[in-house]
């Protein structure tokens, strides 16, 4: 009489299957699974097979030999441990790759509009690598004009946008802060002033005066993005609040010297 119900059962043990989960995972019933472990029948050479195969094991010692929890260890049964570990390259291209964001350069909009669905053509955008701690999905938008630029701060035409996906069946967005909106006809940054009551339509505004504010239907919305930061190329100048402290600072700083002088 063969081994082969005992070490099914230690299989399923180590593995933590019931006999449901391990008669679906070979298309068996599960009264043949009980009817294997307790001797009553053996399975089809072909069913061996497929049972040796998964676990990594051979057929040979499945019906000859009831192996111990330990030698199911040293055979590694668990998919995870027929691979070798990774080495550290791999751990770095793996992060690596994990911190690579899709660009989507101004001039091709329309083309991002088109295909944002299709992952090839995803795949062949330019990417970025920058460190963040982001999950889910991300994106980077590179910023068209000049409608979220005020008094020389914000968003600077050429500036690079990093995204996180929002889930656009439960959308949960925040007055106040800064998204990407991809449309049929364009896709635009804008800050959300609020949420009209009838709970589907944005009221958007630019952080540019001069530009003016519009509502937005959120089926009209193929994707929206969160904006999480800003890559520039733009070395600022001090806003002029800033120039009066550090003037005042200039100020108390000659001050403090006279004082020590005169002592």
């Amino acid at each position: 009489m063969s081994n082969v119900g005992k070490n099914i059962r230690k299989l399923r043990t180590v593995k933590k299957l019931s006999q449901a989960a391990f008669a679906e995972l070979f298309g068996l019933a599960r009264p043949s699974v009980g009817a294997y472990e307790e001797g009553r029948s053996e399975p089809k050479m072909e069913t061996l097979i497929q049972i040796a195969q998964h676990f990594g094991l051979s057929v040979d010692l499945l019906l000859t030999k009831e192996l111990t929890v330990n030698e199911l260890y040293h055979f590694d049964i668990f998919k995870e441990l027929q691979s070798p570990e990774p080495t550290a390259e791999e751990l770095a291209e793996a992060d690596r790759q994990a911190h690579l964001t899709p660009l989507v350069h101004r001039n091709r909009a329309l083309e991002y509009i088109v295909r944002h669905h299709d992952p090839a053509f995803i795949d062949l955008l330019p990417t970025l690598q920058l460190p963040h701690q982001l999950t889910g999905p991300t994106r980077a938008f590179e910023v068209s004009g000049a409608d979220m630029l005020l008094h020389r701060q914000g968003l600077r035409h050429q500036d690079i946008v990093l995204c996180c996906r929002v889930n656009k069946a439960r959308p949960s967005l925040q007055n106040g802060r800064v998204y990407v909106f991809v449309t049929q006809g364009k896709i635009l940054i804008r800050r959300l002033a609020e949420r009209l009551p009838d709970g589907l339509t944005l009221k958007l505004r630019p952080d540019n005066p001069d530009y003016s504010s519009q509502d937005l239907e959120l089926t009209q919305a193929l994707e929206i993005w969160e904006v999480k930061g800003v890559f520039t190329t733009h070395l600022r100048a001090p806003a002029l609040l800033d120039e009066r402290v550090a003037a005042l600072e200039r100020r108390l700083e000659e001050l403090a010297e006279r004082l020590e002088g005169q002592q």
